[in-house]
């Protein structure tokens, strides 16, 4: 069962350990630094993935403070747990998490380098649309909430 979890004194050092595949090594933030943005910027959730009591994964997310909505910033499966739907199962575990916060919005945004073909699969599998590049050269998906949500 895949769960997230916060990241505590407990947990900090496993989740800077984790790490991608060497083709992936570019795409994403080290935890480590994502870590120590969270702590300067306290409106980003930081999230470890688990499978049982092992760690996966690991996630940040918040409100964007120029656009008002949901960003997903980081979000990572370790190398040796990828291929399993760990990843699908826990981006499904984010949206949930964002829907049942007191400050949801309409949308959930993310970014990712377009030559991430695994990423594209993955955030297209749970209902993230690709809307083009940005000027900062990733390629920009949006999740929409069915209304009413």
């Amino acid at each position: 069962m895949i769960c997230l979890r916060l990241i505590d004194q407990n947990n900090w050092e496993e989740c800077i350990k984790l790490k991608l595949k060497q083709e992936q090594q570019g795409f994403i933030a080290s935890n480590l630094y994502s870590i120590a943005e969270s702590k300067i910027f306290p409106h980003l959730k930081i999230k470890s993935i688990y499978f049982s009591e092992e760690l996966v994964g690991f996630a940040m997310y918040g409100i964007d403070s120029d656009d008002g909505n949901y960003w997903i910033y980081r979000f990572m499966i370790d190398e040796r747990f990828q291929g399993r739907g760990f990843g699908k199962s826990a981006m499904k575990l984010i949206i949930q998490d964002i829907a049942n916060s007191n400050d949801c919005t309409d949308v959930i945004w993310l970014g990712y380098q377009p030559e991430n073909e695994q990423g594209r699969r993955l955030y297209a599998s749970v209902g993230f649309e690709e809307v083009g590049i940005a000027p900062w050269g990733e390629m920009l998906a949006k999740f929409s909430f069915p209304s009413g949500n």
